[in-house]
């Protein structure tokens, strides 16, 4: 018996813990399994009763590195603790954690309560400070062992993937020959949907168009499967997007072979626990780059740019200023336009207005960000749309019959491709319905189970072939052909003239926005003044063009009588009056904004609002109905009773305009001598 272990020990439980670093090294390294549960018989042998003895094997398959996930030992810290243990027994000591600070925290633990540490080596007191020191080393060189363990590993990985020979799971297109080269998939149909994804994105731009083409032509795409039954097989279904992504990321479809594409950042979370997490690196951090190693799909340069194809296509990085795919919309400048005086990306609003839904173009992040108090610019998108399309019109004009010359070639290669990959999946169907027809005949008829089972996966396959075959038929009716001459004189003259084909109902604005992507690398937008606009176009050459735009008025200036009508108004007022005024408008052939003819509400109004004061014609002698009233002291009825009697001179310019009387002495005099001689006037005055 050891004499380190005492009865206040065997008086505790004796917990046995078990652990392994990976399920696969539980899976085929089942010996060291064994013998960790086999310290069970040696705790009983150190006097501990059957049932003092409790075993921790939920950690097997999980690294030691830290505490996260390790239920068990989380349990053997907190009972040891609470000094419920007498004794942890280990296959070897170093087994309980590879962490330090796991590691020495167990042992301050178990010092503490007097709990002892047993492996195979022997049984230690870590409250001994012999014991104590000795487990520490044995944790120091338990960790130094891993580091050396994983140096020489890793050194040894990337020695050989520098020489270009370390082999891993390639991508869908590829495999490796018998001297373990990487060639390309003997697989025809494999080879043609690969090609077909880098086409289809040098075609539109976009990995989700890649994925809707996918749909709409009803193609299949591979995946080889990797362990298992399924092992080095091909499974055939939908393409998504994740999949476009990976494939276009992917530099081995360049011919380059990388290693340290991904790598382990270790990260602390919230908990405060030690957690990895892969993560891509930049392409100058890759630790292998061997170009030109096997034969890829692309080229080294197109891989650069489908990357920076995809980067700008992304619509939520703070780096990306122009960019994205072209999409649906009105707005036919989407992702081209740049605004002259912050430099940010001008984009796009919709607004509803008297016409209903149109589309603008709108630069307000120094407002949104408080940087501003208003928009660096707004207007709508038919003032600009228009003469960037007349600018593009004007350039390919000399090119339209080399454009064509080419649409019709891809047309027709597309279409090629296209059936190529329908043919081949109906002869891998055929063949497939061969295999089954071929072993059910080669079967022995007193197999009837085996028989039954053949013959049914041969009516399966037959069944395959012919929905197959239904759905070719389906693609060829809907799908458009360029085959026959007529079509081809038809798509010639159709592409030599351009303006046609853009103004056509058929194209829809994303064919469209394509076309000017091709041309058009940016266009940079100023508003030097608030009813103009500067365009300076960048083309993808290099060249640029300066364009001056003028932007409509707003309905009130539309609205606004002209300067050139109110100043006429302006001067025929100083000798006629309103109505005149009007109808001297009307016969020089003027009208009102509107169209309508000048009225004399209409004069007044301008007199009104640009503040032309009406026509002087009172003559200087001549005196109104109140003057006279006020002279001989009586009403304004009784001076429109000496008028209506001719007892007063007076003339007015028309119905309903003021009198204005001409008094002389004569009659004057008269007038008093009425007023005085009046009684009831004099009554009432």
């Amino acid at each position: 018996m050891n004499p380190k272990i005492a009865d206040h020990h065997r008086s505790r439980s004796a917990y046995v813990y078990l652990r392994q670093s990976t399920p696969g090294q539980v899976l085929h390294h089942q010996e060291s399994t064994e013998r960790q549960y086999a310290l069970r018989g040696k705790a009983e042998e150190l006097g501990w009763s059957q049932a003092a003895i409790r075993t921790l094997d939920r950690d097997l398959g999980k690294s030691g590195a830290q505490t996260a996930g390790r239920e068990d030992f989380k349990t053997l810290v907190a009972d040891v603790s609470m000094g419920q243990v007498g004794a942890v027994f280990a296959l070897e000591a170093s087994r309980l954690s590879r962490s330090d600070l796991d590691w020495h925290r167990l042992l301050e633990l178990c010092a503490l309560t007097q709990t002892l540490v047993i492996d195979e080596d022997g049984c230690y007191d870590p409250a001994d400070f012999n014991d104590g020191l000795l487990l520490g080393l044995k944790g120091t060189m338990a960790k130094a062992e891993l580091h050396f363990l994983r140096m020489r590993l890793q050194g040894g990985k990337l020695n050989k993937a520098k020489k270009g020979e370390l082999r891993f799971p390639l991508p869908v297109g590829f495999c490796n020959d018998e001297q373990g080269h990487i060639i390309l998939d003997p697989d025809e149909e494999v080879r043609g949907a690969v090609a077909f994804v880098f086409r289809l994105f040098r075609e539109t731009g976009s990995a989700f168009a890649v994925v809707q083409r996918f749909a709409e032509s009803g193609l299949r795409f591979p995946k080889r499967a990797y362990g298992g039954a399924w092992a080095g097989k091909l499974i055939w279904g939908r393409l998504t997007h994740s999949r476009v992504l990976a494939i276009l990321k992917n530099p081995s479809y360049a011919g380059m072979y990388v290693f340290g594409r991904y790598q382990y950042r270790v990260q602390i979370s919230a908990q405060g626990e030690v957690r990895k997490r892969m993560q891509a690196v930049a392409m100058p951090d890759w630790r292998v780059r061997l170009p030109e190693h096997h034969e890829g799909y692309i080229t080294l340069e197109e891989f650069l740019k489908n990357k920076e194809r995809l980067e700008k296509n992304r619509t939520n990085g703070e780096e990306t200023v122009l960019g994205g795919p072209a999409r649906e919309g009105a707005a036919l400048l989407q992702g081209l336009l740049l605004c002259g005086r912050c430099g940010r990306a001008i984009t796009v609003r919709y607004t509803t207005g008297h016409g209903g839904v149109y589309p603008m173009y709108v630069c307000n992040w120094l407002h949104r960000e408080g940087l501003a108090t208003k928009d660096c610019m707004g207007f709508r998108c038919d003032v600009l749309d228009p003469v960037i399309v007349e600018e593009m019109l004007k350039a390919l004009q000399p090119a339209e019959l080399e454009l064509a010359l080419a649409a019709l070639q891809e047309l027709e290669t597309r279409d090629q491709a296209m059936l190529r990959q329908w043919q081949m999946r109906l002869e891998r169907a055929e063949y497939e319905a061969a295999l089954a027809e071929r072993r059910y005949q080669e079967v022995d008829p007193a197999q009837r189970l085996v028989a039954s089972t053949l013959e049914r996966r041969w009516n399966d396959a037959l069944l395959q072939l012919q929905d197959l075959k239904k759905q070719i038929a389906e693609v060829l009716r809907q799908e458009a052909r360029v085959a026959t001459p007529e079509q081809k004189e038809k798509v010639l003259a159709l592409a030599r003239d351009l303006p046609r084909v853009w103004h056509a109902p058929t194209t829809q604005a994303k064919d469209r926005k394509r076309m000017l992507r091709l041309l058009i690398k940016d266009i940079t937008v100023e508003k030097p003044q608030p009813k103009q606009l500067l365009v300076h176009i960048r083309w993808q050459g290099g060249a640029s063009t300066d364009r001056s735009i003028q932007l409509p008025l707003n309905i009130a200036d539309r609205l606004r009588y002209p300067t050139a009508a109110v100043e006429r108004v302006r001067e025929l007022a100083q000798g006629l009056l309103d109505v005149q005024i009007a109808d001297q408008l009307n016969r020089e052939g003027l009208s009102s904004p509107r169209g309508k003819p000048y009225t004399t509400r209409i004069v007044q109004w301008i007199r009104w609002r640009y503040q032309i004061p009406p026509a002087k014609l009172k003559k200087p002698e001549e005196l109104t109905v109140q003057q006279v009233a006020r002279q001989f002291g009586v009403g304004d009825g009784v001076v429109y009773y000496w008028i209506e009697h001719r007892l007063l001179t007076a003339r007015r310019l028309n119905e309903g305009r003021p009198y204005w009387i001409t008094l002389t002495a004569a009659e004057e005099h008269k007038l008093r001598d009425w007023v005085h001689n009046s009684s009831r006037i004099s009554s009432a005055s």
